[in-house]
């Protein structure tokens, strides 16, 4: 469980348990008396509960507590008073006790204990230890750990619970820890809990980064689903498949591929299988391998068997649990523990029962055949296929890439596997999955020699190289594929040149620009005007630009006509480009309703990106925040490397926006470690910006000018590092140049740029210009730039960046003593910067209006002021004790969203924990 994370900031070592970390930092603190002295840890088997448990020993360390520590053995369940000797044995025999207590203890643990066994009495040993306790907390404060406590003998349990519940007033904390379902019940209700619950996705896929061997690909996002967010099956789950341990993955469309277990796991999660009855067993497998089990379904599939009296024994045991016609099991892994107990013979014999009971299910009995198969067989692969093209029909990507790759296998002929196999591969790469995609494409060259295909294969290899940041190979291919079908397969080009159009945006080297260009030109024909509109987009998108959008209307036409992934990604992309950032919204938000209603909902993280970006430019920030969170965690999964950095970057550029810079600098960091930025100019000159913000905000401005002055070359000449990212961090350079008595050197930079980008720039690059230009302008000639910036109502798309134009212009008129002029500017651009909780320009903007004489809001008396109308929102209803998925459904957010608030608003009202709410919400009202 252990590897970097920025969830915790004192504790970089563990992933994914900031809250539970938190919690435990929150009870070494009350050994003073101060809070709570006893908090229990619940979770599942591997959940972690032992390594939170050996972290606050290390803390309790640091604090320079003593500590004291047991665990629970299942060997020893029966021998009393086993786990409290355990506990107590550093401070025996306890020399400085009362005589009574000594002779108790001595008793209970000397080395006649065997003896008086049936002599003690518990009221005077419970006392003994108590007192035992509180002597030895006098020399030092102590934390008292226990772990695995479901296998604490009885007596422990009850000295332990008589000890817990007399902490008060002595310098003591107890942290236990125990399975789920097996707290002790002397601890199950009257304590604080917390549940150590499954990881989050993108921890996960951070922690199976962390391993020696990463999976990848298909792989990786198996071991996800099956390990469903728990520690120890992430780390043996990955360093199974590393010393080449597969499972079955035949059984993939059925209910899943199913990895094999370590024994580790199969110990933790199916300890009971052996012994359960031989119909039980049978049962159980036929659940396993049914994947979704209906009790309909496994009736028909063994009408021999009383499925529900078979499967009371599972049940009891806690495997499964039976409700509302359908069986669940527990966890994945007691599948994957069930499903490879039993030989291949008896999984192919359950495949088969259950295919004959779905003859009315095409599609699961396509699967459940496929599982049975013993080789290569074209009548169940030509089954698989066309369940491929019914999932892809309905959006269901991933599901269809996953069938379409089994039928592929499953094929005889080469030149149909080769086929199949590029149709699986175009599906994984619309569900987002560039590792699988390269996987899948990679094998295609091996079976056909047809030019065509093995050029797909390229286009489809090149695609993956490009998300996973490797521009130069991904661009080596794909323009080559571009170039040798420009002729002779001019559909096929375009695809390859609008595939490679991304890779050349990323890398931004002018060369890639150029071969993009020149290639485009060979290609003839008026076909794909979607990929036609993001190629030239991408080329230039900054001149000609009355061409460019009649290009981009005739690819928005053709939407119209027909509403496909490829069309909507390349015209959302273009849009974007072209600072059409409306309309970029749309389309990308139809893009990713497409995703949602499909099984593959949500897949495409560079989808979600781009949506992500769009919503930061429109001034949706809270939805670009939860888009760039989803995003992130997409590509953790997938492995989109290109994702997963600019996700980081954009997060990052919010936190600085919103004043939180030392957070900003964290993730920015953190985002762009062991990447080369050189190789991605667009990633670069992004993390320069949310940098040179974190620094602007503290009032740093030298090293806000020098990251973003980064952004431009040194040259005579100062050019944009970046063709087009760099364009719109202008005004911020001159905010910043100004400030830092730079402003000569940005003069140089903006005159450049600004003599490049005539005649024609779109709206929104003219207004950046503009208020560059005024910032820089010594004379009263600054207040027509201002004006320019401001005057062009199309500029209303992008709210923040306008509002940054009306401060400075307010700032300007109240200098020159135009107060009465300057405080509608104002009032106009607090709204905007209160609306996104732009707190560092909020403050600024007040300070202005109260400097020109408007009659502002008197600051609040207590921190409840702070909080914008849905914060105190959110804040209320948390008060009464809902959950983020409440509060989400009540307020139309998502339950990120409404965490994400809540982690602004702790600080703000001085608090730490959620229970704390309620009393500051009170207080803050009675003041």
């Amino acid at each position: 469980m252990h590897a970097g994370t920025t969830d915790h900031p004192s504790d970089a070592g563990i992933l994914g348990r900031a809250a539970e970390l938190g919690r435990i930092d929150r009870l070494l603190g009350a050994v003073d008396g101060s809070g709570p002295q006893v908090l229990v840890l619940t979770g599942e088997p591997g959940a972690g509960k032992s390594t939170l448990v050996d972290r606050a020993a290390e803390r309790g360390r640091d604090r320079g507590l003593g500590i004291l520590r047991v665990r629970g053995s299942e060997g020893e369940a029966g021998l009393g008073l086993s786990g409290v000797h355990q506990l107590l044995h550093p401070l025996l025999p306890g020399e400085g006790l009362p005589a009574a207590q000594r002779e108790v203890l001595d008793r209970a643990f000397g080395p006649e204990a065997a003896q008086y066994e049936l002599k003690l009495d518990q009221l005077s040993l419970c006392v003994g230890v108590l007192g035992l306790i509180t002597e030895a907390a006098a020399r030092r404060p102590l934390l008292l750990l226990v772990d695995d406590a479901q296998w604490l003998d009885l007596g422990s349990v009850d000295v332990l619970a008589f000890l817990a519940r007399r902490l008060e007033g002595r310098p003591v904390v107890l942290l236990l820890a125990a399975r789920e379902d097996g707290v002790p019940a002397r601890f199950d209700r009257a304590f604080p809990q917390v549940t150590v619950g499954p990881l989050s996705r993108t921890a996960a896929g951070q922690l199976l980064d962390a391993q020696p061997d990463p999976p990848r690909g298909k792989a990786r996002a198996e071991i996800l689903q099956q390990a469903a967010g728990n520690p120890l099956a992430l780390i043996e789950l990955s360093r199974a498949l590393a010393r080449g341990r597969t499972g079955d993955m035949g059984a993939g469309g059925a209910g899943g591929a199913t990895l094999p277990l370590t024994a580790r796991l199969e110990n933790l999660f199916a300890a009971d299988l052996p012994g359960l009855p031989a119909p039980t067993r049978a049962a159980l497998l036929l659940v396993a391998a049914a994947g979704p089990a209906r009790l309909t379904d496994l009736m028909r599939a063994a009408p021999e068997l009383d499925v529900v009296a078979a499967l009371d024994p599972a049940e009891r045991a806690g495997l499964v649990r039976v409700a509302d016609g359908g069986v669940l099991l527990r966890h994945p892994l007691v599948r994957s523990a069930v499903y490879h107990a039993a030989s291949f013979h008896e999984r192919r014999q359950a495949h088969l029962a259950l295919a004959a009971a779905l003859a009315g299910e095409p599609d699961r009995r396509a699967w459940h055949l496929a599982a049975a198969a013993t080789g290569q067989d074209a009548e169940v692969a030509d089954a698989l296929a066309a369940s491929a093209e019914r999932a892809r029909g309905r959006g269901g990507y991933a599901a269809a890439a996953t069938a379409m790759e089994r039928a592929a296998e499953l094929t005889p002929a080469p030149d149909l596997r080769a086929r199949r196999l590029l149709t699986a591969a175009q599906a994984a790469m619309f569900a987002g999955h560039p590792q699988w995609v390269g996987e899948l494409s990679g094998r295609v060259g091996g079976l056909t020699e047809d030019p065509r295909l093995r050029a797909e294969a390229s286009l489809l290899g090149g695609w993956a190289l490009g998300v996973t940041l490797r521009h130069e190979e991904a661009l080596a291919l794909l323009l080559g594929v571009a170039e040798a079908t420009a002729m002779s397969a001019p559909d096929l080009a375009l695809g390859a040149l609008s595939t490679a159009a991304t890779s050349v945006y990323n890398s931004g080297a002018p060369y890639y620009r150029a071969e993009l260009d020149r290639i485009s030109g060979l290609i003839d024909g008026d076909g794909d005007p979607a990929g036609r509109a993001w190629v030239q987009a991408v080329i230039d998108p900054v001149h000609e630009r009355p061409r460019l959008t009649r290009q981009l209307a005739q690819g928005l036409a053709a939407l119209a006509q027909e509403e496909s992934l490829g069309n909507l990604t390349a015209l959302g992309g273009a849009t974007w480009i072209l600072d059409e950032t409306e309309q970029a919204v749309r389309v990308l938000g139809t893009t990713m309703d497409l995703l949602r209603r499909a099984g593959s909902a949500g897949t495409n993280a560079t989808v979600t990106q781009a949506l992500a970006l769009a919503l930061f430019e429109n001034g949706s920030w809270t939805a670009a925040e939860d888009a760039a969170q989803e995003a992130f965690w997409m590509a953790t999964e997938a492995g989109a490397d290109n994702v997963t950095v600019g996700a980081g970057i954009l997060r990052a550029t919010l936190r600085a926006l919103q004043g939180d810079p030392a957070a900003a600098r964290t993730e920015a960091m953190q985002a762009v470690r062991g990447v080369d930025l050189r190789r991605s100019l667009s990633l670069q000159v992004r993390h320069r910006h949310a940098m040179g913000m974190a620094a602007f905000v503290v009032g740093d401005h030298a090293d806000a000018y020098e990251q973003l002055r980064a952004a431009f070359t040194r040259d005579f000449r100062p050019a944009p590092v970046h063709y087009h990212a760099s364009l719109y961090y202008l005004g911020d350079l001159a905010a910043a140049a100004v400030r830092a008595g730079r402003a000569d050197d940005a003069r140089t930079v903006v005159d450049a740029v600004q003599q490049d980008l005539r005649p024609d720039p779109s709206p929104r690059l003219a207004a950046v210009l503009h208020r560059a230009t005024a910032l820089l302008t010594d004379t009263d000639d600054a207040e027509q730039h201002f004006r320019a910036a401001l005057d062009d109502p199309a500029t209303d798309c992008w709210p923040f960046e306008k509002a940054l134009a009306r401060l400075d212009f307010g700032e300007w008129l109240r200098r020159r003593r135009r107060s009465a002029e300057a405080r509608p500017h104002l009032n106009a651009a607090l709204e905007c910067f209160q609306r996104l909780d732009a707190r560092p320009w909020t403050e600024r903007t007040t300070a202005e209006l109260r400097a020109a004489g408007a009659a502002t809001a008197p600051a609040p008396s207590g921190e409840l002021g702070e909080l914008t109308p849905q914060q105190r929102q959110i804040a209320e209803l948390a008060a009464q004790g809902l959950t983020n998925r409440d509060i989400a459904a009540r307020l139309y957010l998502s339950p990120r969203t409404v965490g994400y608030h809540l982690h602004k608003i702790f600080p703000k009202l001085g608090i730490t924990a959620r229970a704390q709410l309620r009393d500051a919400l009170t207080q803050e009202d009675q003041r």
